[in-house]
């Protein structure tokens, strides 16, 4: 079974906040969430952040366990800790996927990133995140064609694979 997200897609959101999940986002957080079973709803956190965030960032449950046992490996009391508990802990939204594969969202954090009718999802590895689909268009995609355009001609972006880590 997929443990990574893939692709991206557009998906309406009704006046209670719920959005479908892309069908193939829903196989991962099944997959990757140790307690589901047949019959039961996937769960996943939901990580908002902070102001500077202009994204939803869904995380499966094996991967914010990755994240929370990092947290934890640091020292107890120390700024880095305490920072990084609040922006993954505080700053997050447990849920679940419900019977229809859609995603309900609180009027709180539709409202963080100005999200109306419509969302983006976009694939991030073992997370993926929700867009105000203008935000997604102006920034980041903005960024990626910018950096893309920054490379040489004959650029290939699988050579940043070959490079050794933090290189």
């Amino acid at each position: 079974m997929a443990r990574r997200f893939r692709g991206e897609g557009r998906h309406k959101v009704d006046a209670k906040g719920r959005v479908s999940i892309p069908a193939n986002f829903r196989r991962v957080l099944e997959a990757c969430d140790p307690d589901w079973t047949d019959g039961l709803r996937p769960q996943l956190v939901i990580v908002y952040g902070d102001h500077r965030r202009k994204f939803l960032e869904c995380y499966t449950i094996e991967a914010i366990d990755e994240v929370d046992d990092k947290i934890a490996a640091l020292p107890r009391g120390s700024i880095e800790r305490r920072m990084l508990e609040r922006l993954f802990h505080g700053q997050s939204f447990p849920t679940e996927v419900d019977n229809d594969g859609r995603l309900v969202l609180p009027q709180k954090l539709r409202d963080k990133i100005g999200l109306e009718k419509e969302a983006f999802f976009i694939a991030s590895g073992d997370t993926f995140q929700i867009w105000k689909p203008e935000t997604y268009e102006s920034e980041e995609l903005a960024k990626t064609e910018a950096w893309l355009d920054a490379q040489p001609d004959d650029f290939d972006p699988l050579s940043l694979l070959d490079q050794p880590a933090g290189g």
